[in-house]
């Protein structure tokens, strides 16, 4: 095992390979607040990728109800078990040690899944990476129990598999995933093939099919589960990121060669989504570059969190966390940063709520954004989740983003223009 650094961890962690980085990175964020379960997202790709025969059950995107729902179910609960019962009461994060881009969310102090293999011994013996095997019956349904609220009392350390709510009254959220294109991939350390590997040149995480040979090991090592196993053809299949989007090479979708979004982002009816590629530095460490609206939202403002950073693959996929869940539960899922995040989307200021109107506002790939001011058009009191009211000042400002070649695509003000269609010309116009 090799020693690598984890910015989202705060601390260096063992990994199966050396430190290795490409030169953009594959990145996107989800607002979940904004998440209607319309499951757009999830035929988009299904209609798009895994329609063929083997590929019955395979979901490279899904959008679950949680805490009950999973695909496949249980993942998350099987594994944060798991990693409880190697390392029992220590899962824990120091908040305290929060500095600066290197800590930004304090430091975990807890065990990896890459720290956790080396105490852990399988039915097949030592591990690469810890994880586990999903059964058929829990692969068979993507969206079983879907607008389904149900849950106990939660005890720390104990995660229940129908559920993880601290305690429950009346809510749930929906959580649309993806590959996240992991920095340091759980399937990738697991592989004994060496078959995954990470483009250099926009960090997308794919599977040489001429390498697999269907050990599952990378199923077994991704903590998220969105690694898939094909039977009739015996290989294992992921999310590709729809490269050939993010290469620009569409001869419909981009005709100048410019980067456009995956099918899955460019469906979304909700407008949750917004992704992008963010320049990564020669030591790995992300560009500092608050005017492109990934590292702006993430590194920035911190607004937007790793889903499950705690198990060590540094994923590149990360979530505005929903304002209306109990925070130990999204602690336990998005890390310390939970109360930053949610402060600040309750009530965003002049810059941020900019920001936010960006979101699926283009289907080209926004690398950079600018705000225009505009006047003052309202205060507007808020009740933030403390129960204090703050008053929010909104201004009429307008945002631009551009694309890869610097070129204005899309242009959004706060305040939305009304219009009114002619009644003369359309019957139902009010």
């Amino acid at each position: 095992m090799a020693m690598v650094y984890n910015w989202q961890l705060g601390r260096p962690m063992s990994y199966p390979y050396e430190e290795k980085h490409p030169q953009w990175q594959f990145a996107f964020v989800f607002n979940i607040n904004r998440c209607i379960a319309c499951q757009t997202c999830t035929m988009a790709c299904k209609s798009t990728w895994t329609f063929a025969k083997g590929q019955e059950s395979m979901w490279w995107n899904n959008v679950e109800t949680k805490p009950f729902g999973g695909y496949p179910r249980n993942w998350d609960a099987k594994l944060l078990s798991m990693l409880e019962g190697v390392n029992p009461g220590q899962q824990s994060w120091d908040a305290a040690a929060k500095n600066g881009r290197e800590k930004p969310y304090g430091e975990f102090t807890g065990m990896t899944i890459f720290d956790a293999a080396k105490k852990y011994v399988g039915p097949e013996g030592p591990q690469a990476v810890l994880g586990y095997q999903p059964t058929e019956a829990e692969w068979r349904t993507p969206n079983l129990h879907e607008d389904a609220a149900q849950g106990m009392k939660y005890q720390p350390g104990a995660f229940d598999q129908t559920s993880q709510l601290p305690e429950h009254r009346v809510w749930f959220f929906y959580l649309a995933r993806i590959c996240n294109h992991c920095t340091y991939p759980g399937c990738l350390g697991a592989c004994p093939r060496q078959a995954i590997y990470k483009r250099p040149e926009d960090g997308i995480v794919l599977i040489d099919q001429e390498r697999c040979r269907g050990y599952r090991k990378c199923v077994e090592g991704c903590p998220y589960k969105k690694v898939m196993f094909r039977p009739n053809t015996r290989t294992s299949e992921k999310c590709v990121g729809c490269y050939p989007r993010i290469e620009g090479k569409d001869p419909e979708l981009s005709p100048n060669g410019e980067p456009v979004e995956t099918r899955c982002m460019s469906v979304c009816v909700g407008k949750i989504r917004m992704q992008g590629l963010v320049k990564i530095g020669d030591d790995g460490k992300w560009a500092n570059d608050p005017e492109n609206p990934l590292c702006y939202l993430i590194r920035e403002r911190q607004v937007a969190l790793p889903l499950y950073p705690q198990f060590g693959t540094e994923p590149n996929g990360f979530y505005i966390p929903p304002r209306w869940v109990p925070r130990g539960y999204l602690q336990q899922m998005f890390g310390p940063g939970v109360d930053r995040a949610i402060e600040q989307y309750c009530c965003p200021d002049r810059e941020l709520l900019a920001v936010l109107q960006l979101f699926r506002a283009q289907r080209q790939i926004l690398f950079k954004f600018k705000i225009e001011k505009g006047p003052k058009v309202a205060e507007v009191p808020i009740k933030m989740p403390n129960g204090q009211i703050k008053v929010q000042h909104l201004y009429n400002d307008t945002v631009m983003g551009f694309n890869k070649f610097g070129k204005e695509v899309v242009r959004v003000t706060i305040d939305e223009p009304i219009h009114k269609r002619p009644f003369a010309k359309h019957a139902n116009s009010i």
